[in-house]
């Protein structure tokens, strides 16, 4: 009978956490979303892309790259965006070192500025 105790006590801290994790992760600090890239020329690629933070007030960096038909990164840009709006939509030059094929978002993090 004891471990009946302890199997209700589990199932409630359990289920406390799997609650709470489920609600943190719905919702993260900062969303990255590619909405469109264009390859404008040999050496240029625009790329339009837009993000959702939690906290407005602050800054993010995010890394943007140009990829090449074999997948080798020729071009690459660190595009800050000031604290403001919690939802941006962004359209970013990348200048590439040669024509590129397709673009994407490397990565989006909080600026310590």
């Amino acid at each position: 009978m004891r471990w009946k105790g302890l199997a209700v006590v589990l199932l409630i801290v359990g289920g406390a956490w799997l609650t709470w994790a489920g609600l943190h992760h719905a919702r993260p600090e900062l969303t990255s979303t590619l909405v469109s890239f264009t390859i404008d020329s040999d050496s240029t690629v625009s790329m339009r892309y837009s993000i959702d933070r939690r906290d407005p007030n602050s800054a993010i960096i995010c890394t943007l790259v140009a990829h090449d038909f074999d997948k080798n990164v020729v071009g690459q840009i660190d595009d800050s965006i000031p604290a403001g709006a919690a939802h941006v939509d962004k359209t970013t030059l990348i200048h590439t070192r040669s024509t590129a094929v397709s673009a994407s978002i490397s990565r989006c993090r909080a600026s310590s500025q």
